[in-house]
């Protein structure tokens, strides 16, 4: 549960509600989105933790779909996941946690991109020498993380008097309801890295079920409160106008100028959390895969420290490829392109209970509540963000589309180069005893 909430709750919740009030034109239908960003997490956490429980192996949703649909959908969701999601997370994150700390020491704007490929590098660095550092900074932040949210929460609801529902945008820039929940699904995005866990837990049957559907639910309450709790203190048109400073203007309103400090080293402290959970996880899909030899320079992509049990390698080109982006981009474009691209393979994760109850019927020890309409829920809402995101963004959308089928020529070529052995042959080429 510290994962699930520890990795959603980053920097989405405070830098995503002006974007979010903007596309839809008012408050009334950015809090209408915020509620169903959460209520499609929770259908798809409901959904993917019976597909977890069925392939209890480390890698998420990789391995999911390997299992399901076969190698091909398993190399294209992996390459995805190394090429475009993880180091444009990893990139986003960096670039508003680098954007929100030059801001509290009022640096000059230039220092937000090499403070953000600082912080990237420093936990890189860290999470190197064993998932302990790491694990450890997630217990301690995911607590502190609270912090900015519920004196946020409870202040504004406390001493705000501005309109919270009706109020309007002031813009013109209304690009629906299907873009208002691209960007409340980065602030939730995250929920599917404990799968990449399952394998490691000692009761996933019990233990992950609860920790996705558990923390999403506390995620969502939180999102759509503190939504409600700024537009309390400041008028719509207001959160619009400042973009990511809109969460600490409102504490500064709150607190004064010490008080609004205090809340965005919070903020910060939230958003550092939430990168250190992503440096963690994501290296372990450019691991799997390269253990399975499906990735150029699988031999050096696999190499562990033995000192750690850190897959260093991987670990360094994950960091390099997010450094580019984040000198190449800004970040929401990276946020917005990392949800579409993901998401269009979280449908076929939600598609694919079908597929293994009809395998096996009675398998599996814990089962979708509400089935089928929870899976068909997260389908069509999922559904439904990556169409939108088709029309609004088509280039940008072709662009992520381009670079995941970028990899099938790759997987071509190395699946010749290094075909699957026959059965009963050992990986050294040897007939099995």
């Amino acid at each position: 549960m510290s994962l699930v909430m520890g990795t959603v709750i980053g920097s989405g919740i405070f830098m995503k509600p002006g974007r979010v009030i903007e596309a839809v034109g008012g408050s009334t239908l950015a809090l209408v989105a915020w509620v169903l960003g959460g209520v499609l997490s929770i259908a798809g956490g409901l959904t993917i933790a019976e597909v977890s429980v069925r392939i209890p192996k480390t890698g998420g949703l990789y391995v999911y779909l390997e299992e399901v649909y076969g190698k091909v959908w398993g190399f294209l969701c992996g390459w995805m996941q190394t090429i475009i999601y993880g180091p444009a997370i990893i990139g986003a994150l960096g670039l508003y946690f680098g954007t929100l700390l030059s801001d509290l020491f009022s640096l000059p704007g230039g220092w937000s991109v090499p403070l953000g490929i600082g912080t990237v590098v420093f936990l890189a660095v860290l999470n190197s020498f064993g998932t302990k550092y790491g694990g450890s900074i997630q217990v301690m932040t995911t607590v502190a993380k609270f912090m900015p949210i519920l004196l946020i929460i409870v202040l504004g609801l406390w001493k705000g008097n501005e309109q919270v529902f009706g109020a309007s945008s002031g813009s013109m820039l209304h690009t629906g309801m299907g873009s208002a929940m691209l960007a409340t699904l980065f602030a939730y995005d995250g929920w599917m890295l404990v799968g990449f866990v399952a394998g490691e837990m000692k009761n996933p049957a019990k233990h992950l079920p609860i920790a996705i559907v558990g923390g999403l639910s506390i995620v969502t309450a939180a999102y759509v409160i503190i939504n409600v709790a700024m537009l309390h203190v400041l008028p719509a048109d207001e959160i619009v106008r400042l973009g990511t400073s809109a969460a600490g203007t409102a504490a500064t309103t709150l607190l004064g100028g010490l008080g609004g400090k205090i809340v965005s080293i919070g903020i910060l402290i939230s958003i550092f959390g939430c990168l250190n959970g992503k440096i963690l996880a994501f290296p372990r899909i450019m691991l799997a895969m390269a253990e399975r030899r499906q990735l150029p320079f699988s031999r050096f992509l696999s190499k562990i420290w033995s000192r750690s049990g850190v897959p260093v390698a991987a670990l360094a080109v994950e960091i390099t490829l997010a450094v580019t982006v984040m000198v190449l981009s800004n970040p929401d474009y990276l946020s917005d392109m990392a949800v579409f691209a993901i998401y269009m393979f979280y449908i076929l994760s939600f598609a694919a209970v079908f597929l293994l109850r009809r395998r096996d019927p009675g398998g599996g020890s814990y089962r979708v509540p509400l089935y089928p309409y929870v899976p068909v829920a997260a389908i069509l809402g999922s559904a439904f963000v990556v169409g939108s995101t088709l029309i609004h963004s088509f280039t940008d959308s072709m662009v992520a589309i381009g670079i995941t089928l970028v990899g099938l020529p790759i997987y071509l070529y190395i699946s010749r180069r290094h075909p699957e052995p026959e059965p009963g042959t050992r990986a050294d080429g040897n007939r099995a005893a």
